[in-house]
């Protein structure tokens, strides 16, 4: 169970309350009404923390064919800028994670939050798409500390049931960001070009990291952290994926990301070059299906956790999605004719909706297992999930942007795979389906 509010923070060596938000006068008992203001306050700055990394790369996806023109370079070059961010957000975890656990959750986070603000910038001016690859791959290795510090917050704070819960509240604040990313992209692009979209992302980071200064405090107590250096960090690192239930979740959870990444890097150019809908048509679809990721997120943590295990909507989760992306496999191949963008449209719909069974349960699920050590195991969580999906990423522009055949076979191959690993590494009958 989680420890209480008071317990925790009269462990840390700065006044704050259970959320790890500055409290005014130490810690002392607070009234009900301000514990959930300031819980409000600390669901906000994380799910903001959350929210960067799809806004980076969601915002960005209406502007890839205008990148393929203005910069004369072929759709499968201009992917790997998403490919670029999305493995510096994988690799920068790995060093981001330990540094939380042994110098607190705090001065990392604003030191990465500095770094994105400075390398977004410099994406303004990329002038060759080289240079954008580069400058893409910086900001996401600096991106990285929000994503693997905001989990490692969440475990700081909470344990079963309630962290499962706040992971689906999480989801339903960061899940805003894809909703309104590739709508506020394709606005941008009405009065600039695809430049102006990474100078918005700049002012974005600089607000954030203004209220991540003035709000967010240490959760980590001085002397729960390590003080091993890199070596122990390996260690501790070797030991959870020696564990193999932390392993299985962490192996599922990540293919069934890169299952979703597969959609995110392949819909620009399947919505509007295969189907020849506008931006703003892709935008209000890619909204659309966020909505129904945030709608099963919240079902998930509201009515389901607490409810049925954690396991039992994990696999119902999994399931749908090797379901959908069989559909897919058999819409896009032509087995059903000609079938247009609106079943294809549908199928991807219930493809991201059961994303809000997956991603919020193996979360929760492998984190459970890791008291000792929750920003090292964050970050392989992290890492896992960006290094898998950046694998995906450019494979589904292999056969060129003339058909989505790519796009929903690597879809299936990595839904059956998570499936499998769920099944055969966590084995969840083992444990009696236990409500966790």
């Amino acid at each position: 169970m989680p420890e209480s509010g008071v317990s925790r923070a009269q462990h840390t060596h700065i006044p704050t309350d259970r959320t790890g938000i500055r409290t005014a006068s130490g810690p002392t008992v607070t009234t009900t009404a301000a514990a959930r203001r300031t819980g409000l306050l600390v669901t906000l700055v994380l799910g903001g923390l959350t929210a960067l990394p799809p806004l980076s790369m969601d915002m960005y996806l209406p502007a890839l064919p205008a990148v393929t023109d203005a910069l004369h370079a072929p759709a499968a070059t201009v992917q790997l800028t998403l490919t670029a961010c999305l493995g510096g957000m994988a690799l920068g975890q790995v060093v981001v994670g330990p540094m939380s656990d042994r110098w607190g959750r705090r001065r990392p986070l604003l030191l990465g939050m500095v770094v994105y603000v400075l390398a977004t910038a410099l994406c303004v001016f990329a002038p060759s798409t080289e240079l954008l690859i580069g400058f893409r791959l910086l900001q996401g290795l600096a991106g990285a500390a929000g994503i693997v510090i905001a989990r490692a917050v969440v475990r700081d704070m909470y344990d079963g049931v309630e962290m499962a819960r706040f992971f689906s509240t999480l989801m339903l604040i960061s899940g805003v960001a894809p909703v309104v990313a590739p709508l506020i992209g394709g606005q941008v692009l009405r009065f600039t070009d695809w430049r102006g979209i990474f100078a918005v992302l700049t002012v974005v980071g600089v607000l954030l990291t203004l209220v991540v200064w003035k709000w967010l405090h240490e959760t980590l107590p001085p002397e729960e952290r390590h003080t091993g250096g890199v070596g122990d960090a390996l260690r501790t690192m070797r030991g959870l994926l020696g564990d193999r239930t932390f392993t299985g979740y962490m192996v599922a959870g990540s293919l069934a990301f890169a299952a979703l990444f597969a959609y995110v890097s392949a819909s620009p150019f399947v919505v509007q070059e295969i189907y020849g809908a506008s931006p703003q048509t892709f935008g209000l679809l890619f909204g659309i299906n966020s909505i129904g990721l945030i709608t099963v997120g919240q079902i998930n943590g509201k009515v389901l956790v607490g409810r049925i295990s954690l396991d039992k909507a994990l696999g119902f989760g999994l399931g749908v999605i090797v379901l959908a992306a069989t559909a897919l496999l058999l819409m896009t191949s032509g087995v059903f004719g000609d079938v247009g963008l609106v079943p294809v449209a549908a199928g991807l719909f219930v493809l991201m909706s059961a994303m809000g069974l997956a991603m919020p349960n193996t979360n929760a699920l492998a984190l459970m297992r890791t008291k000792h050590a929750a920003g090292s195991a964050s970050a392989l969580l992290g890492t896992s999930s960006f290094l898998i999906g950046a694998v995906a990423s450019p494979l589904v522009g292999i056969a060129g942007d003339a058909t989505a055949v790519p796009m929903a076979v690597v879809q299936l191959v990595c839904a059956v795979g998570a499936m499998a690993c769920f099944l055969c590494l966590c084995r969840p009958w083992q444990r009696g389906g236990a409500r966790v």
